[in-house]
């Protein structure tokens, strides 16, 4: 793989869904022009993103979060705590996405979607409205 380190696409997954009691939405800084950041998804020590035009979701364990803040110079900005009242719907959701390739479509269907995607199939209402993660809350 040439670049930084994205984290490995999962084709089974390991997460059940009690492992969605610790879910948090996490902030990072972006790159570039994108002072907005990026948002990841943690469960536990588990965290999932999607970045790239047209890939599958990432993820990675907390070594790998470390890895991948450090090789894409980001700096965590917050956590968001959030409740997933409906932690099976939540995972469902997730499996689906972590099967299928995510059209990024810069503000409207980018990191801040795939994470609002899945907690919402988890009957959060937890969300963000400008898609700014630096600059909101996620909530």
């Amino acid at each position: 793989m040439s670049g930084p380190y994205l984290g490995e696409t999962m084709n089974q997954c390991p997460i059940k869904p009690f492992d969605f009691k610790m879910t948090r939405a996490v902030i990072v800084s972006g790159w570039g022009i994108n002072f907005c950041g990026h948002t990841l998804l943690a469960l536990g020590e588990w965290y999932f993103h999607v970045d790239g035009w047209n890939s599958r979701p990432w993820f990675m364990r907390e070594e790998g979060y470390m890895r991948y803040r450090r090789e894409n110079n980001k700096r965590e900005i917050r956590r968001w705590i959030l409740n997933i009242p409906d932690p099976i719907g939540a995972h469902a959701k997730l499996v689906q996405l972590l099967a299928e390739k995510w059209q990024w479509g810069i503000l409207p269907h980018n990191c801040v979607n795939f994470v609002e995607e899945v907690v919402k199939a988890g009957g959060s209402n937890a969300g963000m409205y400008f898609n700014c993660p630096s600059i909101e809350p996620f909530a």
